[in-house]
């Protein structure tokens, strides 16, 4: 079934008491729960061995915090799918995914409790650092929410899924295709098994959900490449008996105290909280958008506030990382899930992060063998970005995926020149340039990518519409928020990129006389198409 496809609607039923598990929900709770436990594999990872956190804090506080806060959000976003079905009396709706946000999660741990954490000589007082980060993210979220549905209301489709699908491009797709490419023997034969099913309509036997074969696939040829001494996907018995010293059961305690050390840190953390903070209403509105397109439409302000009342909570508990809703819903919808698919996963959560499961997973399961299931997911969403806006804003989609790819260049350059010890301004943007890496242009245009994505989106939109007046107004807003360094910039303060807000107000101008005074070629009554409309 494609992205955009629909089950066939059930007529208004008064009354209607909607299923909360139906068969399509064990292949959406298999597929989410993959991506949800390659987050939290990667999450792990990223607290062990990058941050050197102590593992008492890692299994006995942040993982347990964790869980709880996805819990509660898997639960509630599985209470609006039970609404929205019982209010229309459908029985296709499928609840809104969530989870830990994946950008966030590398922006906190590299921005935030690394570099503190590394000053300090005390990985603990990076953790605070990023609990005070989460604490003021999750305000904005909520004061944020009653903003959000007018600022979708006035943005166009094409900007809102376009910006979408360059996060699922550029930060979905490609880590998981190199992996892919890494270890082909088994990635490319576990990207087979989901690829013939979920795109072929390939039926396994007795119902098996292609997640879980591939999976399998995967662990069989990682685990039996041991025998011929290949170590195809890097597996072995020590690493399964090291995991098992991390089992136990610790339920969350409340981390208040270390909430309040980590204001010592409040200058740093600003900086980015704010500007993230206002990334999470956009990515939010995006994907509250994407579900609209595929079918299902879910009140902005709720979901947004949800996400701030949850993650503050998750934050209170111990939780450095903030809650958000997924990118993919149609993704999880065209596999037949339905409400029962996201109470499912928060279980599935609870039960790994209290019981210290996740470090034996990490050592069982091939990371390569889940990689397909999110590259899957990333091209679902590029394509829907094409698939439910008019063939005419295909050129905006384009244009708004650009800032993401910009951002991805741009942290792959720092982190190989951080690597080798030194930077790209270290060596010289001349020097660069001379071999073709524009860095100065990556930095500029990859600065507020989400944001940048959006306004680009929506004035090319606009432009393609002969609709001069808007694109000028979303070119002034794109100045103001260049202005003070939310677009195209690394920090929050004023006049960050002065000569790009500048150009801003200099196009605004231009379309404003191009609105009043220019001679304008009628669009061909061929390429004028309405919305695709949502289905009620």
């Amino acid at each position: 079934m494609s992205a955009t496809s629909m089950s066939p609607l059930s007529p208004m039923r008064t009354g209607m008491r909607p299923t909360l598990w139906t068969k399509g929900d064990w292949n959406a709770l298999f597929g989410f729960g993959t991506n949800i436990l390659v987050n939290m594999l990667v999450l792990t990872g990223l607290l062990q061995f990058v941050l050197k956190m102590p593992s008492e804090i890692v299994f006995g506080r942040i993982l347990p915090a964790v869980g709880l806060m996805m819990f509660l959000s898997t639960a509630y976003y599985a209470y609006l799918g039970y609404q929205l079905a019982k209010k229309t009396g459908r029985d296709d709706v499928c609840a809104l995914p969530s989870g830990i946000s994946v950008p966030h999660m590398f922006v906190v741990v590299f921005v935030i409790m690394l570099p503190i954490g590394a000053a300090s000589g005390d990985p603990v007082q990076g953790w605070e650092a990023g609990l005070v980060w989460v604490f003021f993210q999750s305000f904005i979220l909520m004061i944020g929410g009653f903003v959000a549905p007018y600022i979708r209301k006035i943005t166009p489709r094409a900007a809102l899924l376009g910006t979408l699908a360059g996060v699922s491009v550029a930060f979905i797709s490609m880590r998981p295709a190199f992996e892919i490419f890494t270890t082909p023997v088994i990635g490319l034969t576990c990207f087979a098994v989901i690829m013939v099913s979920w795109f072929g309509g390939v039926k396994y036997p007795k119902g098996i959900p292609a997640g879980l074969i591939a999976i399998a696939v995967g662990m069989i040829i990682a685990w039996g490449s041991n025998l011929f001494g290949l170590n195809y996907g890097g597996m072995s018995v020590a690493k399964v008996g090291d995991a098992f010293a991390n089992f136990g059961f610790s339920i969350p305690l409340p981390a208040f105290d270390h909430v309040f050390h980590g204001f010592n840190y409040l200058g740093v953390i600003l900086v980015t909280a704010i500007p993230f903070g206002i990334y999470d209403l956009v990515e939010a509105m995006d994907n509250v958008e994407s579900a609209e397109a595929a079918g299902d439409h879910y009140p902005t302000t709720r979901v947004l506030t949800a996400d701030g009342v949850i993650s503050l909570i998750g934050c209170l508990m111990g939780n450095p990382f903030i809650n958000a809703v997924y990118i993919g819903h149609p993704g999880w919808k065209s596999m037949g899930g339905r409400i029962g698919y996201s109470a499912a996963t928060g279980l599935m959560v609870i039960v790994l992060s209290w019981f210290g499961i996740i470090a034996l997973l990490l050592a069982l399961i091939p990371v390569v063998a889940i990689s397909p299931i999110l590259l899957y997911i990333g091209m679902l969403i590029g394509a829907q970005a094409f698939q439910t806006t008019p063939s005419r804003h295909a050129p905006a989609v384009i244009l708004a995926l650009t800032p993401h790819l910009a951002a991805w260049a741009k942290l792959l350059i720092d982190n190989s020149l951080g690597m080798a010890g030194t930077s790209a301004h270290a060596i010289g943007m001349d020097k660069l340039g001379a071999v073709g890496v524009l860095y100065h242009g990556l930095e500029v245009m990859g600065g507020g990518a989400i944001l940048v994505g959006l306004v680009l989106g929506a004035i090319a939109v606009f432009v393609i519409d002969r609709k001069f007046t808007q694109a000028a107004a979303f070119a002034l807003a794109g100045a103001v928020l260049t202005f003070f360094g939310f677009m195209h910039g690394e920090t929050v303060g004023i006049a960050v990129t002065p000569g790009v807000s500048l150009a801003y107000v200099v196009v605004a101008g231009f379309l404003l006389v191009c609105a009043r005074y220019a001679e304008v070629e009628a669009l061909p009554p061929a390429e004028i198409e309405a919305e695709p409309a949502p289905a009620e």
